[in-house]
């Protein structure tokens, strides 16, 4: 197993940076490359209108333990019900509520670039003393994402491109594989994208199918430059991290995560389903789609649950 040196982490880190790019004030890093003519071009995708939710169930079914990991699953109550309201005298009529508990990271979701930073320093050069505060997020907040992401999705089905259901725990999927599996679905990056990692993990264990315990597959650090260079706007995977988890030594455990929001600006959607949208690529032979979320309007909020929707 390969050691991840930190000092080659800040090294790529300086390389691939974009603070100042898009000015000193900017709150929406690789965001920026959705130009108004990239969402033109990416509804010129849609030639069937059929859309595919992309987000597993926000229920206690999540892969959490508050033990482990810090999180807990989302925690669905109703709070009236079976006529328990109010009635009106007229109409006899009765309504039901519920409630969702759920924290911003626990399910679907994005991360905000508010969400990590090392050395002290988040996206664009911000103290974390100034920058994330008790009431949460003043630089880097999910809130600046708030009119949502329209962009070209391109799924990279990468088990489906090696014939099997779903990666082994701790796959690292390099900047190689990532050209073979496009190359080989006829998809030329743009920039732009929104690149949808498929290593059908986490979807595969919502529905009950063995899924051998261990590392994450996923991302490794390198294909940080890849992206740099292909102009990605954000990065959606179906696994926890987007990165392949314990699989790098005994460096910094998510050095992708270091290199994509802090020194890239780079949007990052974890824990995403691509299932049913993989089986319909694979049908038609259509990588592509009209990607569209948007997260909810938390101010100061360094992530939130997403609801995404391919549209082919």
């Amino acid at each position: 197993m390969p050691v991840i040196d930190l000092d080659g982490v800040r090294a790529l880190g300086r390389e691939l940076s974009n603070w100042g790019r898009w000015g000193e004030d900017d709150e929406r890093g690789t965001l920026n490359l959705i130009t108004p003519e990239v969402v033109t071009a990416a509804a010129a995708t849609v030639r069937r209108g059929v859309s595919f939710a992309l987000s597993v169930p926000a229920d206690e079914n999540g892969p959490h333990d508050m033990k482990t990991s810090g999180r807990f699953n989302p925690i669905h109550t109703m709070t009236r019900y079976r006529g328990d309201s109010p009635r009106g005298d007229a109409w006899d009529f009765a309504s039901s509520e519920d409630m969702l508990i759920i924290g911003t990271h626990s399910s679907t979701h994005f991360d905000a670039l508010a969400h990590l930073w090392y050395d002290d320093l988040l996206y664009n050069g911000r103290h974390h003393d100034t920058a994330v505060t008790a009431w949460g997020a003043v630089h880097g907040s999910i809130q600046n994402l708030v009119n949502g992401v329209v962009s070209r999705g391109v799924l990279v089905d990468v088990p489906r491109h090696l014939g099997t259901t779903h990666l082994a725990p701790g796959t690292q999927v390099g900047p190689a594989d990532l050209d073979a599996v496009l190359g080989a679905a006829g998809v030329t990056p743009r920039p732009g994208d929104v690149l949808l990692l498929r290593t059908g993990t986490y979807p595969r264990q919502r529905r009950g199918l063995d899924v051998a315990p261990g590392a994450s597959p996923g991302l490794t650090w390198e294909c940080a430059r890849w992206i740099r260079d292909h102009g990605i706007a954000a990065v959606c995977a179906d696994n926890l991290a987007v990165e392949a988890l314990r699989a790098n030594g005994d460096g910094p455990m998510i050095p992708f995560h270091m290199l994509a929001i802090r020194d890239m600006g780079l949007l990052l959607g974890e824990m995403f389903d691509f299932e049913d949208l993989a089986e319909d690529c694979a049908a038609d032979g259509v990588y592509e789609c009209m990607f569209v979320a948007s997260p909810l309007n938390i101010p100061g909020g360094v992530g939130s649950p997403v609801n995404p929707i391919a549209v082919k």
